[in-house]
């Protein structure tokens, strides 16, 4: 049986938060871990729509803080799923702080989040076939089996040597 295809915006998930002073450190600036749980959230929502099953978090790729978020900003979170393996999809998070008083907007973080699909007794599970149809969507497909194959190494569930993807961006072997 052919396994089913969905599109990125099949999976495509917005999310808007206020930042309350019960969000922010003592500069007044968003806490870097309260942005990564709403990372995750919107994230899950994005996996869940592609599989319409039950997803963990698998890994989160890096994130970097350099543009801070203020005190009454409203963040809006914005997730898809860029490429399907079997069981595992990968995740692209970008988020927008928004001054509205000012019309300010900036694009503060970007991400890649790796979530698995469980059935009911928490093993693995198939899941549909991604299928790009924007530049920007084909761009994120075509750079996801590098990235996936950096996260095993990383994780040491990969050997350096069988990730071929890797070896031609830095001409090894």
């Amino acid at each position: 049986m052919a396994k089913k295809i969905k599109t990125c915006k099949d999976s495509f998930v917005t999310m808007t938060e206020m930042v309350l002073p019960n969000d922010t450190n003592t500069l007044n600036n968003l806490m870097g871990g309260r942005l990564m749980h709403w990372m995750d959230i919107v994230s899950a929502i994005a996996a869940q729509r592609h599989s319409n099953r039950i997803v963990v978090t698998a890994s989160v790729d890096n994130i970097s803080f350099s543009k801070a978020i203020q005190l009454g900003n409203v963040v809006t979170l914005n997730a898809f799923v860029t490429r399907a393996f079997s069981s595992s999809m990968e995740v692209y998070i970008e988020v927008t702080a928004e001054d509205i008083p000012s019309s300010k907007k900036i694009e503060t973080n970007s991400a890649f989040f790796t979530f698995v699909a469980v059935d009911q007794t928490g093993r693995p599970i198939d899941v549909p076939e991604v299928k790009p149809e924007t530049e920007f969507e084909k761009e994120l497909y075509a750079g996801a089996l590098r990235r996936r194959q950096l996260r095993l190494v990383l994780g040491k569930r990969m050997k350096p040597e069988d990730a071929t993807e890797l070896k031609e961006i830095f001409k090894i072997g």
